[in-house]
């Protein structure tokens, strides 16, 4: 079969034509919106494609590129401030000669651009200043450029049609870039500069004539706006706990152009991310460079958390996954409880308000399954793709559970329980009437809409999940994870059942829960492989391939003792720990591929769920084997900040990672992955009901002697702890205690 053949068998794969021309780009979001830049603070329409400045899944910006007397500057420095508040660049002059005039000699001019995101529009500042003695006059332009692209379009799928592109409207300090869309909206991307240039088309020109040692200093502002006439969406239920539109609330709408206010706008966004960051707990250790990993990862978190009518809500990932989704959300919300129990809270609210109340096959929906994405752009506004309100995963739901349960745990916030039981009580209900699609007692997935996802797991690749000998499994297909979290739902259940008083429905769920893990057990363990199946088929057969899907089920505690032990032996073996971290599919298996996005890659947060998993067994060495992997992958990329994954190729001393060509970054599970992983090494739970701190047989790895935690809030107290390597065990102090809270360490 042709290798395009190949490729569009998944119509929601990634493209990448060319590789980027740099991939160390800059990243700034902001609400609904997110821009990616070059080193050079520009966007430039070359190499992979993915710059831009993006608002609701559409591209509203597609070219900015400053260029001082006809070229580019030559670039010193840029990088984004370490909250992710600001990006600034630092640039000087090539040398250059006007034509029958001044030569300027290289580095006589510096250049300093910054920018904010603010919203739906990006601020920018740039200051000129003139080191050299002698007074210089020089052109500089900014080519501005809008073609209005969806998400989709961008990340290389074809469209038969497209609406049509307006013609620039300039005036004085103004430009207006125009779409009208085929869903009837009209997208407009409006440009305000504090200073008038002259225009020719899209191009901005800036006469300039600069003494000796003085400086100019310009400001402007792009901003998106869209006319929300008939916008589609997910749409609050009336019994929720909020009745918006989620990204109705995110987006707001715009009344006219903006005003270049760029030092209002840095100052706001500062502001903001100060204000929440208040309750996180400050971790410190002993190695600088992981304290840079979590510096990194808990910035970019914020980063990603976006505000909504219902509360924080982390999205996916930037750049192609910068949007809700139900399995991303709850996963990062998990990884994050034990330091902050709001953005679990915001995750828990926003699903419950969206969860599924009717049957529509086209979105995979059914009522009381949670969501899998919601997008906003044109083409799922007119059903080019199904993901405007989207519910085709199968393991959202279960997880949804999941969270509400440990929520609980960690807050003993028993009134947001209470409004949340109707929609936990649905999604139990959603499990046992819709989750096993055969009636075999497992818990499967068969797509029911046309242009939905084949597979419906974490793993959604159309290709992720085959038999041994590489052939493809048809459904409906039987994800052994997704028993696994059905088990925890179950369990998670029926704790909440009782805590309201529903001691029957609580039993119910138990017996439940115990019958799907001896059956487990017995149907899905392979002796041979030391682990689980991946999945079963349509016809019940075995998966028997080794995958980080097993590890995964240790995660729940649905695994004999004994098969937690096989399945952390396999899995830190060669053949899937690849020195950086365990790999998605063993090498030896005939479907891995190293390269490719489920079978054979990295992922941080898929490791994270394994080490937690590993920890819940007592197999502490194991989950500090991940740990360290992360963190020596960690040590190599840029910024410290861990891509949604990275190939799976063998670990070689002195080398990096090789990176996945389209992976997001950052994506929020993926910064999420190191506080789960330290919290399973310390065996750390945090009860709201008790007040209390515990850790279980706390272990720190080799690279640190010690670790201070501050500021850990458990309701209205706080505590500092102090964790720090005596000999071979881990010793625990407080040396601050704010209200009631009690620590306590087992072994």
């Amino acid at each position: 079969m042709p290798d395009e053949a190949i490729l569009i068998r998944d119509q929601y794969y990634i493209r990448a034509g060319s590789s980027r021309l740099d991939d160390r780009t800059r990243v700034l979001k902001h609400g609904d919106s997110f821009a990616v830049f070059d080193r050079f603070g520009d966007i430039d329409p070359l190499g992979s494609g993915e710059l831009g400045l993006y608002h609701a899944d559409t591209r509203f910006l597609s070219r900015l590129a400053l260029r001082l007397e006809g070229k580019r500057p030559l670039l010193l420095e840029s990088m984004v401030k370490q909250d992710n508040t600001l990006f600034r660049v630092d640039l000087m002059n090539a040398d250059t000669r006007r034509d029958g005039g001044q030569a300027i000699a290289r580095g006589a001019l510096h250049l300093f651009r910054s920018k904010v995101l603010l919203d739906d529009a990006c601020h920018e500042r740039l200051r000129l200043h003139n080191y050299s003695l002698a007074t210089i006059e020089f052109d500089f332009t900014v080519q501005f450029d809008a073609d209005f692209a969806d998400l989709f379009e961008v990340r290389g799928m074809p469209r038969a049609q497209r609406g049509r592109l307006l013609e620039p409207r300039t005036q004085a300090r103004e430009l207006t870039l125009g779409y009208e869309g085929r869903d009837g909206r009209t997208r407009r991307t409006h440009v305000v500069l504090d200073a008038a240039p002259d225009w020719n088309g899209t191009l901005a020109t800036f006469h300039l004539r600069l003494g000796a040692h003085d400086e100019a200093n310009f400001s402007w502002a792009i901003a998106c706006e869209i006319d929300e006439s008939g916008a589609a969406g997910c749409r609050g239920r009336a019994n929720g706990p909020a009745q918006r539109t989620p990204r109705e609330g995110a987006q707001g709408k715009r009344s006219g152009p903006p005003q270049p206010g760029y030092q209002a706008a840095a100052d706001r966004v500062a502001q903001t991310v100060m204000r929440n960051r208040e309750r996180d707990p400050k971790i410190d250790s002993s190695n600088a460079q992981f304290n840079d990993w979590l510096d990194r990862s808990l910035a970019d978190l914020h980063l990603l958390c976006t505000s909504t009518p219902y509360g924080p809500y982390p999205y996916a990932g930037v750049p192609w996954y910068s949007t809700v989704f139900g399995r991303d959300g709850i996963v990062t919300a998990l990884e994050f409880l034990w330091m902050n129990p709001a953005l679990a809270r915001g995750v828990l609210s926003y699903l419950a308000a969206i969860q599924a109340d009717t049957d529509d096959p086209e979105r995979d929906a059914q009522p009381g399954k949670i969501l899998h994405e919601t997008r906003g752009g044109e083409m799922a506004a007119l059903g080019e793709v199904p993901f405007g309100c989207y519910y085709g995963s199968i393991d959202a739901t279960p997880l949804f559970v999941v969270l509400a349960d440990a929520y609980y745990r960690r807050t003993a916030d028993i009134d947001f329980v209470f409004t949340l039981w109707p929609h936990v009580d649905r999604a139990l209900d959603w499990i046992d009437r819709c989750g096993d699609v055969d009636g075999d007692g497992f818990y499967e997935y068969a797509r029911r809409s046309a242009t939905g996802l084949r597979n419906q797991g974490w793993k959604d690749s159309h290709d992720a999940i085959f038999h041994a000998d590489g052939s493809q499994a048809e459904g409906p297909i039987a994800l052994c994870e997704m028993q696994a979290y059905v088990y925890a739902a179950k369990l998670a259940g029926a704790r909440l059942s009782r805590l309201l008083g529903g001691h029957e429905r609580a039993q119910s769920l138990e017996r439940a829960a115990a019958q799907l893990r001896d059956r487990f057990a017995q149907t899905f363990w392979c002796e041979e492989l030391g682990t689980y199946a991946m999945a079963l088929d349509g016809d019940k057969r075995p998966c028997r391939v080794v995958s980080s899907n097993a590890g995964q089920c240790l995660f729940t505690g649905i695994a004999l003792r004994e098969h937690a032990e096989r399945i952390a032996r396999t899995l830190t073996a060669d053949e899937s720990f690849s020195g950086w971290g365990i790999r998605t599919i063993g090498s030896a298996e005939k479907g891995y591929n190293p390269m490719s996005y489920h079978n054979g890659s990295v992922w941080p947060h898929d490791n994270a769920l394994v080490a937690a998993g590993f920890a819940l067994y007592g197999l502490k060495d194991a989950a500090l084997r991940v740990l360290e992997g992360l963190f020596a992958a960690a040590q190599f990329v840029e910024m410290h900040r861990l891509p949604e994954l990275f190939c799976g190729f063998r670990r070689r001393p002195g080398e990096a990672p090789t990176l996945y060509p389209v992976a997001c970054s950052p994506q929020a599970w993926a910064a999420g992955a190191v506080f789960l992983c330290l919290q399973a090494c310390l065996g750390l739970e945090v009860r709201g009901p008790t007040a209390t701190v515990k850790f279980s047989d706390p272990v720190l790895p080799a690279f640190m002697r010690h670790m201070h935690i501050r500021n850990l809030r458990i309701g209205d107290a706080s505590v500092d702890l102090l964790l720090a390597r005596r000999g071979g065990d881990v010793g625990i102090s407080v040396p601050r205690r704010s209200g009631p809270v009690s620590v306590v360490t087992v072994k």
